[in-house]
């Protein structure tokens, strides 16, 4: 064997195992690291959601409102890929074009009037609680789920918020505080889970 021919051997051993074992550590990581609470597409609430998707991108690429968005490394490893609500891009119309291209059943029949993908809530750069000066949210819900108390302060009833996101995706506030590098708008979509941990913290 010449001398070419051993080192391309070894060169190939090596990647060989180099590759195999960053597999290992992604699965390993994958089992160990906890997915992040995000919000699915209307339908992908169920808990076999993660076994069903094939990241096959159909429900991202249908979408007429740009809501979903695909998971990044900020959404945890086990949501690398998958589709998530992105209320910066769009809200959620409920027309059920995701679960129609769905070819696993990874987004099921869903109603947007009787069950949420989230839940609003108001953030401390709210416009309204500093300023009593804007009633963006409260006019653009299609479902009235926010009115406003004594002072033009937004009040959300989570009896009627689904989590559409059209109060998040319309909020100024990120703009107005642009200056300061921040992105959070002044009302917020959280996903179950996460409201879920909130409450119990």
């Amino acid at each position: 064997m010449s001398s070419q021919s051993s080192s391309i051997g070894r060169r190939g051993l090596l990647l060989s195992v180099g590759a195999s074992g960053a597999l290992f550590a992604l699965g390993w990581g994958a089992s160990k690291v906890e997915s992040a609470p995000v919000i699915r597409p209307p339908g992908g609430q169920d808990n076999n959601f993660l076994s069903r998707c094939i990241r096959c991108d159909r429900c991202r690429s249908i979408c007429p409102t740009n809501v979903i968005s695909i998971g990044g490394l900020a959404d945890g490893v086990l949501n690398l890929r998958t589709p998530v609500m992105n209320y910066r891009y769009g809200s959620c119309d409920f027309c059920d074009k995701c679960i129609e291209v769905c070819p696993t059943g990874a987004l099921t029949a869903y109603s947007g009037e009787t069950t949420p993908v989230g839940k609003a809530r108001l953030t401390d750069i709210c416009i309204a609680l500093r300023t009593r000066a804007c009633t963006k949210c409260k006019e653009a819900c299609p479902y009235d789920a926010i009115s406003l108390a004594e002072g033009k302060v937004p009040v959300i009833d989570n009896d009627k918020c689904n989590g559409c996101g059209v109060c998040e995706n319309i909020c100024p506030a990120n703009v107005l505080q642009a200056y300061t590098g921040r992105n959070q708008r002044g009302i917020e979509i959280l996903s179950l889970e996460a409201l879920k941990a909130q409450e119990q913290s």
